[in-house]
């Protein structure tokens, strides 16, 4: 008897890693052996992105070296510079992350990334770090270039949370924005087998380069069903509008099975770690935004006890990640590509990870059509 293959591949365990993993039924997740959301809460995204490369946390020294380095390494090639005014006004209908996966492919080119098969260790980590370097850079031009604005040349002086909002206004952020969309950027460095993650991880398994393996991820990352869902939810509380009308609003949708964006999550059967640490900086910053998202939160989750009693449903990520990026000044338009912005070095660990095993991840399928051969018909 042929064995039954869970829907979506869900707990089929498809290789091991060192990077971390996701433990749904306690909501906890972690980066190597440290937990992800006390990495937000204590670290900076240099210390945590040196972290996911290097296998441990940077001494002071070791830190700084690396900062400087990535610092560097966000300018981008002229030729890739002289070609963003053309991926913006094709990708002006779709968007950054459009963009995003011709730009990347031509820093990639423009860089002479060569398939990971071919590199040592130190090759691929030196093209991993460009590419997780540049990404910033290449959304925020991209975006200011769709807005009819001059890219913004990165400051090197500035963290990469904070040359990242930069890069987006042309000014200097406040330092608790920089910092809120830092924990932000942090706790989304990594996920276990996400989506993005596998599909980054699969062609690596090809030999291909880093580029080509990240434009997979970003691909992937594009779905509303995985990264696109941050600024949809944050269209659901613009669709609610008030208070008085969040509970007619969710059961109508509940009972017409639409999900309801922000809530649910596949892996997570208790809170989902993120959201609770996003509600506490959203609740910190204050106003009505987040009173609002709060009292959403609350009326949502008790709807759905009552109506799905089977299924334990709480906030993703994604609902809270909105009203932080929203209070921090980031347009919506900006939210998915922000994600990517922490979750390429998430991407570029895990390529690195599965370049050293030379095993290509090819899968079967069960075959499920009519049975075979039939004659085939005269034309």
């Amino acid at each position: 008897m042929t064995a039954q293959v869970p829907r979506g591949l869900a707990g089929v365990v498809v290789t091991e890693t060192m990077l971390g993993d996701v433990r749904g039924r306690e909501g906890f997740y972690h980066y190597r052996e440290y937990s992800a959301v006390e990495l937000a809460a204590t670290r900076g995204f240099e210390d945590v992105w040196y972290l996911m490369l290097n296998g441990a946390l940077p001494s002071a020294v070791e830190g700084a070296a690396f900062a400087r380095r990535v610092a560097e390494l966000r300018v981008l090639p002229d030729e890739v510079r002289a070609a963003l005014p053309a991926i913006a006004r094709a990708s002006a209908a779709s968007g950054p992350m459009a963009g995003l996966r011709t730009a990347l492919s031509l820093t990639g080119a423009a860089a002479g990334f060569r398939p990971v098969f071919d590199l040592t260790d130190a090759e691929r980590r030196d093209d991993a770090l460009l590419a997780g370097a540049v990404v910033p850079t290449l959304l925020a031009a991209l975006y200011r270039l769709g807005q009819g604005l001059d890219p913004v040349e990165p400051r090197a002086d500035l963290g990469h949370a904070a040359n990242y909002l930069y890069l987006l206004s042309g000014q200097e952020p406040a330092p608790e924005h920089a910092r809120a969309v830092e924990r932000y950027l942090i706790s989304t460095i990594d996920h276990g087998f996400n989506a993005s993650t596998f599909t980054g991880r699969v062609i690596a398994s090809t030999g291909a380069d880093v580029a080509a393996c990240l434009v997979g991820g970003i691909a992937a990352l594009s779905g509303p069903l995985h990264g696109g869902a941050p600024s949809r939810a944050l269209d659901t509380l613009d669709a609610i509008g008030t208070p008085d009308r969040i509970q007619s609003w969710v059961r109508e949708r509940v009972l017409a099975g639409d999900r309801i964006m922000g809530f649910g999550h596949p892996v997570y059967r208790t809170e989902d770690p993120r959201s609770r640490l996003l509600r506490e900086i959203a609740v910190g910053f204050g106003g009505p935004l987040a009173d609002f998202a709060v009292e959403v939160e609350r009326q949502v989750e008790a709807i759905l006890a009552e109506l799905k009693p089977h299924r334990e449903l709480h906030t993703n990520v994604e609902f809270y990640a909105g009203v932080v990026m929203e209070q921090c000044g980031l347009p919506r338009a900006m939210f998915t590509p922000t994600f990517a912005v922490a979750r390429v070095v998430g991407w570029t660990a895990n390529i690195l990870e599965q370049a050293a095993d030379s095993k290509i991840i090819r899968p079967a399928a069960r075959y499920v059509g009519p049975p075979p051969p039939v004659p085939v018909p005269a034309a």
